[in-house]
């Protein structure tokens, strides 16, 4: 074990090739084969296979596929013996292939399962909600209700998987999913990040009074504000108790598409900018090897970063107890106060920005008439002083200087190095000030949370806009590095607006419809439907793809609703978690739908399903015409 504070922890040794620059703390390194998770390795890129486990060739030809996209340990659900036991087989298989992948299997509800799994494969996953809780009979397990037996008897069972692990050096995660909460663990801390914690909790601490270290942890969700609290808490929690596990990060059903990727790049990213977290997988409602680039892309933008931190970051860090407080501001203009984040725009197109960015009278010339519009001061002051739908953006210079700046709303452009202790008084009492935050550090975000941590030592209300340039050649590249990068601000509710620029590419259509996109994933500005979708599996009896893309076509027109569309009965009830609707496996080609976590149909065909779920969803009154 290595010594543990809450401050940020750095090694003697530099970080590997590829690694973090910095961590928050640094974790045990476990071995998963020839991989090592935690410590100062880069962050490891996990994916899972959609095949049977028991289709030999098919998992092979995809875990190669996998591994050649650049997986570095692949996933199997493994639901029976059967399965457990071809384990061997397709190791065996990928062995004369000359791959040496690590790989992990996915155990739910029965022990023997994870005991013959582990003594095949490099890792095991298992579920602390139901491992030794009988499916089939629906008997309690550990944390499912019953009594101090039956806790001993999970106990017992738990201790000869470690054994097991211990004797053949196979690693186990511990994975802990929003939304299939054990009912003790329900009962007694509800559907939070308290109650994830504390569920995975139990079992750590065995490991540990068994001296097992080769542990990872992982605290998923769909949620991303509850993703990304949980594991800041499971962290604090560690910390608090002397434990060191490595952290798997991920969101879970996180869709397909722009929105899949940016809803991931938002969750994994809001924790990578803070230095927490040790492998990552990025789960798309699409053929796993999609996945792969997506998680790449996340690694190298944060193992690029070279410079030092700025002064105070670490005071920024929180490892809250799981709730959410948005930081208090004044009222200016649509900014600020209850009001929800602005979008600030350079281009014209749909969606529209709350507030567009003019550079000069040419570009006032090409947006909509009777917008509100941010122009530099200098302009503003010569020509639409008058105008109530003109606003000045003034330096920080220039807000010091000016004598007569707009009575109703003024935005000041500024990095931290231009925040003056005269500047903070000024602000204090302008309640027509909003700070655009901008950045040049090569850790932009880190220099910005900075930034607003002065603000709130100080007292000052003053709305945020977060500000960033980017030059991404590609667009997808540019969605996934902005969702990374200003995610944290949102799901902490931090700032008042988003301002996106791309240098290259379709810009201002490009960059409005990605900060709608991040404003949603972080849950503060819901503008569209979300569609909550799992990734596929050997366990999904259906074709989960072009299902999820027919529920999107049919059902994409209603704003503000959440809908699921879950592979299997096993995972899916749990894991859509706050799902307004469910669209759920249960069969060979049968659905049962959900309303919130209530069973309404069983066993529908699924021809018929999708015009089951609508008229489910008009009887409820949550039908919009489109």
């Amino acid at each position: 074990m290595v010594a543990i504070n809450e401050k940020i922890i750095m090694a003697k040794n530099p970080p590997l090739k590829g690694a973090l620059l910095y961590r928050y703390f640094v974790s045990n390194e476990v071995p998963v084969g020839h991989i090592f998770i935690g410590g100062h390795n880069p962050v490891r890129v996990q994916s899972m296979t959609s095949t049977p486990t028991l289709d030999t060739e098919a998992t092979v030809e995809q875990i190669m596929g996998l591994a050649r996209a650049g997986c570095e340990i692949v996933r199997m659900t493994v639901q029976n013996l059967r399965e457990a036991e071809n384990l061997t087989v397709i190791k065996t298989e990928l062995n004369q292939r000359g791959l040496r992948t690590p790989l992990a299997a996915d155990v739910h509800f029965n022990p023997q399962i994870a005991f013959l799994a582990a003594k095949s494969v490099e890792k095991v996953r298992i579920n602390p909600a139901n491992f030794a809780l009988s499916h089939r009979r629906g008997q309690a397990g550990n944390n499912a209700g019953g009594g101090e037996k039956e806790r001993e008897k999970v106990r017992e069972e738990f201790l000869k998987l470690l054994e097991i692990c211990r004797g053949y050096g196979t690693a186990l995660r511990i994975g802990v999913n929003h939304g299939s909460l054990s009912p003790a663990i329900m009962n007694h801390y509800g559907d939070t990040p308290r109650g994830m914690v504390e569920s995975a909790m139990e079992y750590l601490r065995i490991c540990r009074s068994e001296n097992f270290n080769n542990v990872v942890v992982s605290l998923k969700s769909s949620n991303t504000r509850v993703m990304v609290m949980s594991n800041r808490l499971m962290l604090k929690k560690m910390l608090q108790e002397e434990m060191n596990y490595p952290l798997h990060l991920g969101v879970t059903e996180a869709g397909e598409g722009e929105d899949g990727r940016i809803k991931s790049a938002v969750g994994i990213g809001a924790l990578l900018t803070l230095g927490i977290g040790d492998t990552i997988r990025v789960s798309l409602t699409e053929e796993p090897g999609a996945e792969i680039p997506v998680a790449k892309d996340l690694v190298e933008h944060f193992s690029a970063r070279t410079a030092s931190l700025p002064e105070g970051f670490i005071d920024t860090i929180r490892l809250e107890t799981g709730k959410y407080k948005r930081r208090l501001t004044n009222k200016a203009g649509k900014t600020g106060a209850d009001q929800v984040p602005v979008v600030v725009s350079s281009g014209a197109g749909e969606p529209a920005p709350d507030y567009y960015y003019a550079s000069g009278e040419d570009d006032l010339s090409r947006l909509p008439e009777g917008s509100s519009i941010i122009i530099p001061a200098g302009l503003w002051k010569e020509k639409f002083s008058d105008s109530p739908m003109h606003h000045p953006l003034f330096t920080a210079a220039e807000y010091e200087a000016s004598r007569h700046p707009s009575e109703s709303l003024n935005f000041v452009s500024l990095e931290l190095k231009d925040l003056s202790s005269a500047l903070l008084s000024a602000a204090a009492e302008d309640e027509t000030l909003v700070f655009v935050l901008d950045s040049s550090h090569a850790h932009p975000s880190a220099e910005q949370l900075t930034f607003i941590k002065k603000l709130e030592n100080a007292g000052c209300k003053n709305p945020v806009i977060i500000r960033r340039h980017f030059s991404e050649a590609v667009a997808e590249s540019f969605r996934l590095r902005s969702a990374a990068d200003l995610g944290i601000f949102f799901i902490d509710g931090l700032a008042d607006g988003i301002w996106l620029e791309n240098r290259v590419g379709e810009r201002g259509r490009t960059a409005a419809s990605t900060a709608f996109s991040i404003l949603q994933s972080s849950r503060m500005r819901i503008s569209s439907t979300e569609f909550i979708s799992c990734p596929s599996c050997g366990r999904t009896m259906f074709d989960i793809r072009e299902t999820a893309a027919q529920l999107k076509k049919h059902l994409s027109h209603l704003k503000g609703l959440k809908i699921a569309v879950m592979g299997c009965i096993v995972n899916g009830p749990g894991e859509m978690a706050d799902a307004d609707y469910g669209y759920v496996g249960s069969g060979k080609n049968h659905i049962t739908l959900y309303k919130g976590q209530h069973q309404v149909k069983r066993n529908i065909p699924q021809e018929k399903a999708l015009e089951e779920l609508i008229d489910l969803i008009k009887q409820s009154g949550d039908w919009q015409e489109g």
